[in-house]
């Protein structure tokens, strides 16, 4: 095997700032997204997830295609349709109409 082979890529170790991370939070990282896999107390290191489909919270007036990139707006902690300041997430795994709360996403992808 290659000797410069680091590792799958589906989990990153993340260090909380001065506010701990929950179990299931989203956690920006650069211009990328993780899910926290466990809680990570304030300024220790934790892993977090940056492959999958998961189920977050998104903004309900948003109405989503299937396929549509999603931002994570990290002020109001909700994906998005809106691009301009929120990192991107990834994209619509379905759709998912206005009034909904929650959207499937694909992220990093």
């Amino acid at each position: 095997m290659a000797k410069n082979y680091y590792g799958e890529g589906e989990v990153a170790d993340v260090t909380a700032g001065g506010v701990a991370i929950a179990s299931g939070a989203v956690v920006v990282i650069g211009a990328r997204v993780g899910i926290a896999l466990a809680d990570i107390p304030a300024l220790e290191t934790g892993s977090a997830a940056v492959t999958g489909v998961w189920t977050l919270k998104k903004a309900a007036a948003d109405v989503v295609a299937q396929g549509a990139l999603l931002y994570w707006d990290p002020d109001d902690f909700q994906l998005t349709t809106v691009a301009a300041g929120n990192v991107l997430a990834g994209y619509a795994w379905k759709a998912a109409g206005a009034g909904t709360t929650i959207a499937h996403v694909k992220i990093n992808a």
